[in-house]
């Protein structure tokens, strides 16, 4: 059976997320239906999967996070992974969390593969019996 996968993209770092993007779609097999919806940042993926949680069979996150001067990098991360495995794990649903958090844009450049890893672990659950 077709699996049908939704990727939520935060584009706030543009060349970032299309590194995660494409890393993950080289991993995705090609059987699958794959849609993807861009958002302005990693704060509203977790709004947009609760949205299509009925049309989806798993969802892949990606987006990054650079810290700042502010402590906003940390409310960040930790909201957004506290609401991706609420929801992952509420609804049963497998999310690959491909939002990378890094501490300058040297190191997320770095980790553009990320979104691979993401596509990995979804496609793993998937496949269980």
């Amino acid at each position: 059976m077709k699996k049908k996968i939704l990727i939520v993209l935060a584009n706030y770092y543009k060349d970032i997320s299309d590194g995660l993007l494409k890393s993950a779609l080289e991993n995705i097999p090609k059987s699958s239906e794959v849609k993807i919806i861009r958002v302005p940042g990693v704060f509203e993926i977790p709004v947009t999967i609760s949205k299509n949680l009925k049309r989806f069979d798993a969802f892949l996150a990606l987006g990054c996070v650079i810290k700042g001067q502010t402590p906003h990098f940390d409310f960040i991360s930790q909201a957004s992974t506290n609401a991706i495995i609420d929801i992952s794990v509420s609804k049963k649903k497998p999310i690959g969390n491909g939002i990378i958090t890094c501490l300058n844009m040297k190191q997320a450049k770095a980790r553009k593969i990320k979104g691979a890893e993401a596509a990995n672990a979804v496609i793993s659950i998937l496949s269980q019996k």
